[in-house]
C-alpha cells in the first residue's frame, strides 16, 4: 500500500515585505525586523477500523489495487494560520510583517478490511499503520526545522513561492513511501508468511 494522501504543510513564515512606489527609503525610518513566533500544534492520531463487503464497497472507501485485499489509508493533514502587522510609514511606503504563525498537524488513519479477513491480513494493515505513526512522531520537528530555515533564507521570496517550497520540502523530508513500499516487498502484500511485527521492525531498522 502506498501512502496516498498528503494534504501537506503550506506555512508562510517570517516574511517582511516592503511595499513602495519607489525602492528608496531612509534606513533610519524603517522599523526593526522581528522574527515571527512559531507554534506547532501536533494533534493526537485519529484511528478507525472498518470492515466492508467486497461485493458492495462503501463509497468513502479508497479504491483497491488489483493485488490488494485490504487498505490502510494514512492522511497527513496540516493547516497554517498567520497573524500579521501592517504599518504605514509614509504615503508611498508600508511594512507588512508576519507576527505569528500557528501550524496544526494531524494524522488520520483508516484501515479497511473485508468481512472475514484473516488475522494475517489485519496484522499486515496494522503494520502500515505503525509505519505511518512512526513518521508522525517527528512531523512537528520536521515542520519546525523547515519553517525556521525558511525564515532565514527565503525572506525575499514571494508569499506563494515560499509556501510551495515549504510544502515540497516537508513532503520530501517526511516521506514514508519508501518504507511503506519496502514493507510490502518484505511481506508480499500479506501473501507470504512473514509476520507484520518482524517486517515493521526490519523496515524501521533499515530506514534509521
Amino acid at each position: 500500500m502506498l501512502l496516498r494522501k498528503y494534504i501537506l504543510l503550506c506555512v508562510l513564515l517570517g516574511i517582511v515585505l516592503l511595499v513602495g512606489l519607489t525602492s528608496r527609503h531612509p534606513p533610519s525610518s524603517r522599523p526593526a525586523k522581528q522574527v515571527p513566533s512559531l507554534t506547532i500544534d501536533k494533534q493526537p492520531v485519529t484511528f478507525a477500523m472498518h470492515t466492508f463487503d467486497p461485493s458492495a464497497r462503501p463509497a468513502d472507501m479508497p479504491a483497491l489495487a488489483a493485488w490488494e485485499e485490504a487498505e490502510c489509508d494514512s492522511n497527513f493533514v496540516s493547516d497554517a494560520n498567520l497573524k500579521a502587522r501592517t504599518e504605514i510609514l509614509d504615503p508611498t511606503h508600508a511594512v507588512v510583517a508576519v507576527a505569528a504563525v500557528k501550524v496544526t498537524l494531524q494524522l488520520t488513519i483508516n484501515i479497511w478490511v473485508p468481512e472475514g479477513a484473516t488475522e494475517h491480513v489485519i496484522e499486515h494493515e496494522q503494520g502500515h499503520r505503525q509505519i505511518a505513526e512512526h513518521y508522525y512522531e517527528t512531523a512537528d520537528k520536521v515542520a519546525e526545522q523547515i519553517a525556521t530555515a525558511d525564515i532565514k533564507f527565503e525572506i525575499n521570496k514571494s508569499l506563494q513561492q515560499m509556501g510551495a517550497d515549504i510544502t515540497a520540502e516537508y513532503s520530501k523530508k517526511l516521506n514514508p513511501d519508501l518504507a511503506q513500499n519496502r514493507y510490502d516487498d518484505i511481506t508480499d502484500h500479506s501473501r507470504n508468511e512473514v509476520s507484520a511485527t518482524e517486517a515493521v521492525a526490519q523496515v524501521l531498522g533499515d530506514v534509521q
